[in-house]
């Protein structure tokens, strides 16, 4: 009888993981060419997790969360954006294009959750622990219950996990970090899926609640597997504009709250500081001008004003100029069209300038009222009142449409000192540019023979 043969070894990428049973040049799954090898032996995955706890499968209703309660993280701002507090356990990635802030938020976090009575681990993989020392010094965030850590083995990471014993973790960032058991260097995707699974199945069992930094892509994805961003329970997007010092953290996904919360931070010389009210940082703070008008911007669950800009100058170039900054360029053309079909303003032979104040972006469709009396105001020299907001949304008919969470955005407008807000109410785009003291004619003249001669002048 003959004796069976064992079965060949399999064969590796390097890369990303994927097997086969014969070598091939070419990865099936990565498409890389030359990260295929044999793995003739196959490491036993080993679970870092605390013995002895309860895997018991119980009916939903006698689940308890009573011993799990929330706890802040010492940053208003970003207690909002997790839905009041970081959940024991919870797996929370933090991803942001370099230079950002994201280590000195995060080194913020951890210096007031060590004042507030939490052992946290700050586990640098890209700084040394000298390095984030002199950060620390910087921002004011020293304490004796923040330990610092700077290595990039996962095993030596779990091994301070289990001599601190940290009621918080921060690991920046999950790229730079490598695990034995995983084959390819750090950052692979092999390697981020593996130490990813083994961090979030360490917060899962122990209750630790452990930050996860993700380095992003040059398009301002995730950088890594797609399952990094499946695993962890909360995924949070720092972005800002490097020519100015507002920052904004976004939560794209959350297990435990809503995702249409935004926190709003300003870099200063001594760190990072909350914005718990931004209403002031996208206003002038001039004398009334004409092209200028203030809409109601909604930033998740948070109204806040933001002033359109808009300047216009005679041109006789055949292509007018378009120049656009915070606005979507193409909802800004589509109101200048607007403006002049259906209000009878000429803007065709204007160069015309449309800017936010504050570096802040206002893409909804809610600033297409408040882009059109600001290049109306411009035109005609008639100034908007200060007191004065418009919110709507411009129809190719010219009609105005509602926007979305109006009340809330009306109800921002009063607390602010607003005494009136141009919307819907106004129906068409000729009665809003009427409230606001721009006249214009009703009817186009009869038979027009030319193009000029179809907008009246002003």
């Amino acid at each position: 009888m003959a004796t069976r043969r064992p079965a060949p070894a399999p064969f590796k990428c390097s890369e990303c993981g994927w097997t086969t049973s014969k070598w091939v040049g070419r990865c099936g799954e990565c498409q890389q060419w030359g990260t295929v090898e044999e793995a003739s032996t196959v490491v036993p995955r080993v679970s870092a997790v605390a013995p002895g706890l309860d895997r018991a499968a119980r009916p939903i209703t006698q689940v308890t969360t009573t011993d799990t309660p929330r706890r802040s993280s010492g940053v208003g701002e970003f207690d909002r954006v997790l839905g009041g507090g970081i959940v024991p356990g919870a797996a929370i990635l933090l991803s942001g294009e370099p230079g950002v802030g994201k280590s000195t938020l995060l080194l913020e976090v951890a210096a007031q959750a060590a004042r507030g009575g939490r052992r946290v681990l700050y586990a640098s993989a890209e700084e040394s622990q000298a390095q984030v020392r002199l950060r620390a010094e910087r921002t004011g965030a020293l304490h004796d219950e923040l330990y610092l850590a700077s290595e990039t083995d996962l095993a030596t990471i779990l091994g301070h996990i289990d001599e601190v014993k940290p009621q918080l973790v921060i690991v920046d960032s999950v790229q730079t970090v490598s695990s034995s058991l995983s084959d390819g260097a750090a950052g692979q995707p092999s390697q981020v899926r593996e130490v990813a699974a083994t961090l979030i199945r360490v917060a899962k069992e122990r209750h630790l609640p452990i930050i996860i930094v993700g380095h992003v892509t040059k398009d301002g994805q995730v950088a890594g597997p797609r399952i990094l961003e499946h695993l962890v329970d909360v995924v949070c997007h720092f972005e800002g504009d490097r020519q100015t010092a507002l920052r904004f953290i976004r939560a794209l996904k959350n297990r435990f709250g809503p995702t249409d919360e935004v926190g709003c931070f300003e870099m200063t010389g001594d760190g990072i500081a909350e914005v718990p009210d931004p209403s002031g940082l996208f206003l002038g703070h001039g004398s009334t001008e004409p092209g200028t008008c203030v809409a109601i911007a909604m930033e998740g669950r948070r109204a806040m004003p933001v002033e359109v800009q808009a300047l216009t100058v005679e041109t006789s170039a055949p292509n007018p100029r378009r120049v656009v900054s915070g606005l979507d360029s193409a909802r800004v053309a589509m109101v200048l069209a607007i403006l002049e079909k259906r209000g009878r303003i000429a803007t065709s032979k204007l160069d015309v300038y449309v800017s936010t104040v504050g570096g802040v972006r206002f893409t909804e469709p809610a600033a297409d009222l408040a882009i059109a009396i600001a290049v109306a105001g411009a035109i005609t020299g008639v100034s908007v009142p200060r007191t004065t907001a418009a919110v709507g949304e411009l129809s190719l008919a010219g009609e105005i449409r509602p926007v979305t969470q109006a009340a809330q955005r009306r109800s921002e407008a009063a607390r602010l000192g607003y005494t009136r807000v141009v919307d819907e109410r106004s129906e068409k785009l000729a009665d809003a540019l009427d409230a606001v003291r721009m006249r214009i004619p009703r009817s186009a003249p009869a038979a027009p023979r030319r193009h000029e001669d179809a907008i009246p002048p002003f």
